[in-house]
Parts: C-alpha cells; structure tokens; sequence
C-alpha cells in the first residue's frame, strides 16, 4: 500500500501509540515495519495472535520481557572473526535467559485454561542454547568482568598480580612512615600514574628522595615519584596486567566462537522474541485503550459500535455507531462545518487500517469489519502551491490517483468531494465518481454540503444518508453522526438565533427553488420523526429497565417465601420427630415384651407383624429438607450418552448413562444411578486425558495458587531439607509445574551438595543445574520435574 494513503489518516501517529507498549527495540522497530495486509488469511491470523496476547495478559497479568537486547549486531561480527568484550557477550546472555523464560511462561498457561496455538508455537521455537548461556554466565560475572574461574591461567596469573601489587603497597608504606621522607611528602598517601604506583613529593627534594618522575602537579610544586625501591616491583606487577590483558582476550576470543557456532539459533531467536514483544504491545494497548479485536467477515459488512478515534483523548472523543452491507455499501455525510465529518472518515479509515494490520480497535464488542483490498483517502486541503493547484484541482489530482488505483472490494474515504468549484458542475461531479467507485464494487464514504447528493443517497438503493448533529441552541455541534438522517442547513435557524431580521430571513427562503424546499421538508421531517423515535426508545429502555427491576424483586420475594416456608415445615418435622422418637423408644419397649410373650405363646402371635408394625411407625417420620437454590444448566449445550455433565442441585459430576426423554436424563454418579432433569445438568468440557485412569481411583490435582514455583531451605540441616524437598516434588508434579527451584544459599556449600546427591536420585527429577543469571547463581539449584 503506497506511503500517501497513510499519511491523510494519521496512521503513523498510531503506530507511535503501539511502540510505547513495546518492551524492547526490536518490538518497536516490528511495530514501525509493520504494513496493512489485503489477505483475508493473514488479517484473521495477525488478529488471532493479538486476542491471544489480550487472553494471556487477563489471565497471567503481564509477560516479563527484560532482558531481551538488539545483539544482532554482535552476533554478526562474532562470524566475521570478530572479539566480542564481556558486556557484549553479557547482552547476548541476558537475551538467552530472557528467551528461555518466555519459553517457560507460556509453558505454564494449561492448555484447558486457554489454548493459545499461535502463541505456544511461536515460542516453542526458540531455542534454549544452554550451552552458551552457562559458559557465558560462568565466564563472566553480572558487572560485565571476567571472572577468576573462567580459566586456571587467569587464576594464576591474579593471584600473582595480587601478591605484586602487595609488595609494593608494603614497601611504599615503609617509605611512608619513614621519619627521615615524611618531611619531603606532600601527603602521605600512595596514587598512580600512568599504571604506575608513586608517591606525592615535594618539588625541593627532588634530588633528595630520588626514583623515577612520572607526574607533577598543576603548580609544578608536587612530584610524583615512583621510587627505586618498587621499579622493579613494579615492572614485574604490569608485565603480569599485560598477560592477564592476554589471557582475557583469549577467553574473549574463545567465547566469541561459541557464540558464532549458534548464529543461526541466536538470530531466530532474535525474531520469535520480536514478534513475541509486537504482540504484547498490541495486547497492552488494547488495554489502555479498552480496544477490542473485531470479527472479520468475508463481504462487504462493515458494523462498528461505539467506535473512537484513537488519536482523540477519551474524555472527548464522542463514540460513531455505523453500519454498511453488501446492500448498502455508500454512506454520504453532510452537515455544517466543524461538525465532525472529517473525524468520522479518518476514524472508519484509521480503524480499517488498524485492523488490517491486527492492531485491536477502540470500539465495542461485535464490532464487524470486512478485508480491503485497498484503503484509499482523499482528506483535507493538499492543494500544491509549487504545482499552482487550486483547492478543486488538488482534490481531483488524488481523486483521479485513487480512480487508477482502486480495485476490487477497496475503501475510499472522500472528504468535501465536489468542493471548490461550480456548486452544479461540482455536484454533478462528485455523483458521477460515487457511481464509478460504487460500480466497482467498492465501499465508498463521502462527506458533502450539496443538496444534490443528499437526493442522491436517498433515491440510490446502495446509499445511505448521515449527518453530524448541530444543536441550534447552544450553536455548537455534538459530533454525534445520525445515520439514515440527511444533514439540514442550519443557515437560517442560526441567523434566526443571531438576530437577522425575520424579514430578510423569509425573502432568502423563497429564493430557495421547489426542490430545495422539498428537501429541506423531506429532512425536517426525517429529523422530527428520529427524535421521536429516540424518544421512544428510551422511554421503552425505561420500562424494560423498571419490569427487570420490579421482576428481580418479585423472584427475590419469591425465594425468600419459599425458604420461610421449608424452614416452617423443617421445624414441624424436627417436632413431629422428637414426638416420634418418644413413641419409637416406648415401641421398643412394648415390642421387647411382644417378642417374649410371642416366646411364649407362638400360635398367637407371629414375627412378621411385629415387623412390620415398626415400619408404619417409622413412615410416619416425615423426611424434608431444605431447598436449596439452583443455578440452572445451560440449555444450549447438546448432551449425549457418554458425556460427563455436573449435576447442579447435587454438587456431584456423574456420566450420561441413558436418555429417557428430551428432558430426562439416567446419570451415574459412583455406583449410583439416577434420573435428572435437563436444566438441572450442565456439560463439562472435554479434556485431553493422557492416562487410563484405574477403575475406581480418583485422580487429584492441586491448584497452583496453593504451590509455589520455589522453595526456601535456607538455614535448615540437611536431613531436614530432604524431607521438605520430597514432599514439595510430589506437590509440584500435581500442580503441574515442569520447573521449580530450591533456594538453599550460598554459604559453605554443604547443604547445597546434601540437596544435589539426593536429587541424583530421585525418581521425579528429570535435570539438575545451578540457578543463571538473575535466578540467583550457585544459591539456587533448578530442577526439571518429569
């Protein structure tokens, strides 16, 4: 799309928007590269990986992107035999940790709680280069030095420099404390220069102290005098700099290699956590904005609801509802001047643009927006004053650019189209292009003040009429668009408001021609008619409103009467059954003395009627309980033989057995069978399950709220350490954790090598390492769960 059908809708100034979300350069530079698609597929796609963004940050609250540096330039140079220094080679291994924990992140967002496809495989790409990361994390410290254990040479070669450095710092404090030199210091302390250590001494000693002159002060009367006691000590200290200077190189030199053989790895790397970054600026905007992915449809059904345009301060943009088909595919505005028909074009441009490029939109919910092949303006006063363009000229210049260009099923956004010329020529004009673009099957948007064109959008069965309200009273717009209402001149009525005499006002309407009248009849009327329309509107909204209200308080009384009620017959059963159990225990007392009479006399009396004497005493217990108030299931999911549904009155999650009716179901639950109404049954989704489970066992997962990804055992021995680790293992498998680490510190080494010889193992530890950069180093162990 070219660069000038951009620029007349502000659509850069968007993009800036979208780059102060992003967490990194290279999400800025993917927001600033970013160009509209006309491909149905990849629209669908950009906005699929959006939403994706927007459902991740709703359910994991932000996505930590730091760490991630632009080292594209580094890992190029380290494959032309360059040397990389160490906060270079720290940068690169910042951006792998960086990497692997976003990795990790989108890891740990189950599928069942969202799926995000594009998200997880986009990630998933990213390659772990552990390797490197270790070499360069033991190699070189977090301030960017090479450290001591990067190779037993260095080692060597600071130990020396350390015992060098001693001796002359020894015998310079002799010198120091010297009665017969401490009149010659200037102050007794030890300086360098030029890598040298000196002493400051006075300048009329000179002679007298002896050594070498390195430096002097600005007033020339203190010298700085290596003296001939350390030359040699100090001679022999910098040839050791200069080979730990050579063996840094070469550490340098040997890490810069392994950074080359990962080139590749690195750079995809590079552009995954880009495109991961783009994402997410789009996901934060969509926040900050209360922006919204639309659906896309596959015509010409254009449906935006309470769009704003997103370069105007929330507190004064005034939302635009419109809504084009395949029918009706013209919307024509008119209205007075400063209106706001200029920001209703570049709000539908700017958004068509926004979507096409998967940017979420400022609009509400189940806004539709359609794939442009093209999104073509012509906006504002561009006359050329080089070029000697009029105003009329400069708009056909670009209208006539826009005529060659458009195709297909495009989006033309025309701004005073006609204007600048013979109000008749230029209206004869503007209607025959708004034929030509709708011919080609375009969605065309025009604003206009020609009356001409207002007859055009009414008579034309693929136009519409709209117009931005003016409020005659206060003489001032509202910037609220009316569709399906042609926009009425308020010249009259705000010279009625200003004071012109009447009479002038009447003598100026009757030079109106008939047509003119009529139109302006037909616009009153249509005014009239919408703002009745509105108020009934709201009166019915009113009444709505009100019959919910009055209904949820009729439902409300109605519970409450329904509980009153079952408690009454709650404390009427719990008195019939304290009567009864009076009767009960005298029962068993007379049944005890039956049963031995019947002993004694078995031709009179038989067993079975004492029986079943105690059952019609025991019927006559009423059982009742209290109701208890249910949520109804959701009807319009279809349940099936086999699916595993939740009994809502019961609490209980049971398996359709059967189906007696439509609105019967046999459900078991455990070893019981029952018959459950439909709404008292509501689906469950579907799992993925990876193991049979074992007839009659329960399988048990544990919410991650209640385990942490990290344990603590600082200070503890460690026997006790164990036996918090094996239970805190078993705990993170079931929350379904892959990764988790053991915080034990730093200190003498001993609990942490009691932790690692009984991680080797265990039979749930898969890996074992030292926690890197920013996970705290050799006080914490991470361990991959299997």
């Amino acid at each position: 799309m070219e660069h000038w059908m951009l620029n007349p809708l502000e659509f850069n100034q968007v993009k800036d928007l979208l780059k102060e979300q992003a967490s990194t350069l290279l999400g800025k530079e993917k927001v600033e590269e970013i160009t509209p698609s006309s491909t149905y597929i990849e629209v669908k796609e950009r906005l699929q990986a959006t939403q994706e963004g927007i459902d991740f940050l709703r359910l994991k609250g932000e996505m930590s992107l730091g760490g991630i540096r632009n080292v594209l330039p580094q890992v190029k140079r380290s494959t032309i035999g360059g040397i990389l220094s160490e906060t270079e080679l720290l940068e690169v291994s910042s951006t792998i940790s960086a990497g692997r924990r976003v990795k990790s992140t989108v890891r740990q967002v189950e599928i069942e709680v969202a799926e995000l496809p594009l998200l997880r495989s986009l990630t998933e790409g990213i390659e772990s280069l552990d390797h490197l990361e270790e070499s360069l994390t033991v190699s070189i410290d977090e301030q960017g030095f090479v450290v001591d254990q990067a190779s037993p040479a260095l080692a060597k070669v600071r130990r020396a420099i350390a015992q060098y450095r001693q001796q002359v710092n020894q015998t310079l404090q002799q010198i120091l404390r010297n009665s017969n030199y401490q009149k010659m210091m200037q102050e007794a302390i030890i300086t360098q220069r030029y890598d040298r250590y000196v002493i400051p001494v006075k300048q009329e000693y000179r002679s007298a102290f002896g050594g070498l002159v390195h430096d002097q002060s600005a007033s020339g009367a203190t010298l700085f005098i290596e003296p001939e006691a350390v030359v040699q000590l100090n001679n022999r200290l910098r040839e050791k700099e200069l080979e730990e200077e050579r063996e840094v190189e070469r550490i340098l030199s040997i890490l810069t290699g392994q950074v080359a053989e990962v080139a590749d790895g690195l750079m995809q790397n590079l552009s995954i956590l880009a495109h991961v970054d783009f994402i997410f600026a789009k996901a934060r905007y969509a926040y900050v904005a209360k922006a919204v992915c639309p659906v896309l449809t596959s015509n010409r059904t254009l449906r935006l609801k309470q769009a704003r345009h997103p370069l105007i301060p929330a507190d004064e943009v005034v939302p635009t509802s419109i809504e084009l088909n395949d029918e009706q595919h013209a919307l024509i505005i008119t209205g007075p001047n400063t209106g706001g028909k200029t920001v209703t074009l570049k709000t539908i441009g700017l958004l068509a643009l926004m979507t096409q490029c998967g940017f979420p939109i400022p609009a509400e919910e189940e806004s539709l927006m359609p794939v442009f092949a093209g999104i073509y303006a012509d906006i504002g006063d561009e006359q050329s004053i080089e070029q000697s363009l009029s105003t009329f000229s400069g708009h056909l210049t670009n209208i006539i650019r826009i005529l060659k260009a458009v195709e297909g099923h495009s989006l033309v956004l025309l701004d005073e189209l006609g204007a600048g010329t013979d109000p008749t020529e230029g209206a004869a004009l503007a209607i025959a292009i708004l034929e030509e673009i709708m011919g080609q099957g375009s969605t065309v948007i025009a604003t206009t003040h020609y009356s001409e064109l207002k007859l055009f959008a009414h008579s034309h069965p693929q136009a519409l009429n709209a117009s931005v309200e003016f409020d005659v009273e206060t003489l001032s717009p509202t910037y609220r668009l009316l569709v399906g209402v042609p926009g009425k001149s308020k010249a009259f009525a705000i010279s009625n408001r200003l004071g012109l005499p009447e009479w002038i006002i009447q003598a100026a309407k009757q030079q109106l021609s008939s047509d003119e009248n009529r139109l302006e009849d037909m616009i009153t009327l249509l005014a009239t008619d919408r703002k009745q329309a509105e108020v009934d509107r709201q009166e019915a909204t009113r009444l709505r409103e009100e019959t919910e209200k009055h209904y949820q308080e009729w439902m409300a009384k109605v519970e409450a009467w329904d509980e009153e009620k079952a408690k009454l017959k709650e404390k009427a059963r719990q008195e019939a059954r304290q009567i009864v159990n009076e009767a009960t225990r005298e029962s068993e007392d007379l049944l005890k003395q039956l049963r031995q009479w019947a002993k004694e006399r078995p031709d009179q009396l038989k067993e079975h009627q004492l029986t079943e004497a105690k059952k019609r005493l025991e019927a006559a217990v009423p059982e009742l309980e209290l109701p208890q108030k249910q949520r109804r299931g959701k009807t319009h999911d279809q349940i099936d033989v086999g699916d595993e549904v939740l009994v809502l009155s019961l609490g209980q999650t049971g398996t359709i057995v059967s189906k007696q009716s439509d609105h019967v179901f046999q459900v078991q639950i455990g070893f019981l069978k029952t018959k459950v109404n439909r709404h008292d049954l509501e689906k469950k989704a579907s799992k993925p399950q990876t193991k049979k489970k074992a007839k009659g066992l329960t399988s048990i997962t544990r919410s991650k709220e209640h385990v942490r990804p990290e344990l603590d055992l600082r200070g503890k021995l460690v026997e006790e350490a164990i036996g918090d680790i094996d239970k805190y293992v078993d705990d993170a498998i079931l929350a379904g954790y892959k990764q988790v680490s053991l915080i034990h510190g730093k200190g003498t080494g001993a609990l942490r090598a009691g932790i690692q010889d009984f991680l080797r193992s265990h039979r749930n530890i898969k890996s074992m390492r030292l926690g890197s950069q920013g996970e705290g180093g050799s006080g914490v162990t991470v361990i991959e769960l299997s």
